[in-house]
């Protein structure tokens, strides 16, 4: 049952990948009226929010969108700082939205902030110590059930991202419609882009909490 459920999330993980990345492709040839790239987007949605203290920043590679809060910085894709479509326009938007959460002190994103350090360091050492655990199981329980620790705070990560991710995407669809950025021709462009988005988060939190469930299961069958 177990193994139907996995095949079933990467299954699910692959249709969602490729839904993102053809919603991407689709829109990204879909102009915005005002001419406006994804930088000055970007720069005008934390302009009008009072944020003055976010730099706005060109990053390699494709879907490599994200908000720094350390260094404070809003890191767009070559694919949507100088483009002019309202994919661009969508995701540099939803990357000032975590801004504006930041501004704000939005519970979830400081919570999500507070694990990142811990994840890092558990990502580090949980494959290892799960390893170990559950060749050790029988002798060693206690090493699986540390290494299970470790991991649901990896799958608590994932689902505490998932109101983080929901809540910037709302936040940058309400700007946009409101700053005139989209219209009634494309604003669901920028809504289905964004929907396709959130839903890689959403399958990144389900396969997190099935692996753990797996590990569980392991330790609670051992004999």
């Amino acid at each position: 049952m177990v193994y139907i459920l996995f095949i079933g999330i990467a299954l699910l993980s692959f249709l969602v990948q490729s839904n993102l990345q053809g919603n991407f492709k689709r829109h990204s040839r879909i102009p915005l009226s005002n001419g406006m790239t994804g930088r000055e987007v970007a720069e005008l949605m934390l302009r009008q929010n009072g944020i003055d203290d976010v730099s706005v920043t060109c990053t390699s590679g494709r879907l490599t969108d994200h908000y720094n809060p350390t260094s404070r910085t809003v890191n767009l894709s070559e694919d949507v700082y100088d483009s002019c479509s309202v994919a661009a326009a969508a995701v540099a938007a939803h990357e000032c939205g975590h801004a504006l959460q930041h501004q704000l002190g939005y519970a979830p994103l400081r919570m999500r902030s507070a694990l990142v350090p811990v994840v890092q360091f558990s990502s580090s050492i949980v494959s290892w110590i799960l390893l170990g655990g559950i060749l050790l199981v029988n002798t060693f329980p206690q090493l699986l059930l540390f290494g299970i620790c470790l991991f649901a705070l990896t799958t608590l990560f994932s689902i505490i991202t998932l109101p983080v991710e929901i809540n910037a995407s709302m936040r940058a669809l309400r700007w946009l419609n409101q700053a005139g950025i989209t219209d009634s021709g494309n604003h669901a462009q920028a809504q289905s882009a964004l929907r396709s988005a959130a839903y890689t988060y959403v399958v990144a939190a389900l396969s997190s909490l099935a692996t753990l469930i797996y590990y569980v299961l392991i330790y609670t069958n051992r004999r």
